[in-house]
């Protein structure tokens, strides 16, 4: 569906060097503190900045694509929306000018699911229908690739759980696709299919989430055990004051060669910690 091959734009000393795969029919997370490089990432494949690298969307150079094309591509960023003075009546026939897909009926039909009143302005809007607002306005027009940054962020449990099982309906046809980033990592746990870890511009880890839940783990161990275990699968290590912690994709190998060695399940928060704080 969607694939970004040795994509790269330089901000002073920070230089964004992505490559990643998006499939049909799955959802995607990319993963990362912040500054790390996401939303330079998002705004690279919207067009937004200029960029090295090739960037493709159905096999289709992203650069290329007609008005008509990109209107297969949903998008909600952080950062971007329309003017909170506009009430959601002022935006039916804007977005019914743009998108050719888009059903003005069925839009008010979810905004008055999502409890969206259509004559009140944005900016008096709590921030989770504000958010809910962003959401909606990216799935009305029957898009293939939906690019969500950080779409749950600042939202209560019940208004993520909403934001969530509206994506979770958007694929279910298998024809459609979703990359996301948030910080918020029990939602993507149970959201996505895999995940692509980003640090200071640089993709440092590709895994599926069911691989990565199930093989992966952290293991506690004392300075004496540190200095005798098998390192092959060990991914990165941080000293503590017990003696070290450290990330293997092989948790089953230790489990069965090592029992003396504490494994615990971890998440990926605590994955992604270690993955930039640890040492190789």
């Amino acid at each position: 569906m969607l694939t970004l091959q040795n994509v790269k734009k330089t901000y002073g000393e920070f230089e964004l060097n992505v490559s990643l795969q998006v499939q049909e029919g799955q959802i995607t997370g990319l993963i990362g503190t912040n500054g790390a490089g996401k939303s330079s990432t998002f705004k690279a494949i919207l067009g937004l900045i200029h960029t090295e690298g090739a960037i493709t969307f159905d096999n289709r150079d992203i650069k290329k694509l007609t008005a008509k094309e990109k209107q297969e591509i949903g998008a909600q960023l952080s950062e971007s929306g329309f003017s909170g003075y506009f009430k959601i009546r002022d935006i039916i026939p804007v977005m019914s000018a743009m998108y050719d897909a888009f059903s003005a009926e069925e839009f008010k039909q979810k905004c008055k699911q999502f409890k969206l009143p259509l004559y009140k302005e944005i900016k008096d809007f709590s921030t989770g229908m504000k958010a809910k607002l962003k959401v909606l306005l990216a799935l009305s027009h029957d898009a293939k690739l939906l690019i969500l940054d950080e779409p749950t962020a600042g939202l209560d449990i019940i208004a993520r759980e909403e934001i969530l099982d509206m994506l979770r309906s958007y694929v279910e046809d298998g024809s459609r696709s979703v990359l996301i980033s948030s910080h918020i990592s029990a939602d993507l746990e149970g959201l996505c299919d895999d995940f692509y870890f980003i640090d200071d511009g640089k993709i440092i880890m590709h895994e599926e989430t069911d691989v990565l839940l199930s093989n992966y783990g952290l293991m506690k161990m004392t300075k004496e055990q540190f200095e005798t275990v098998d390192k092959e699968y060990i991914l990165r290590f941080r000293k503590e004051s017990f003696g070290y912690t450290a990330l293997t994709d092989q948790k089953a190998f230790y489990a069965e060669n090592y029992p003396g060695i504490a494994i615990e399940k971890g998440n990926i928060d605590e994955f992604i910690l270690m993955m930039v704080k640890g040492e190789k």
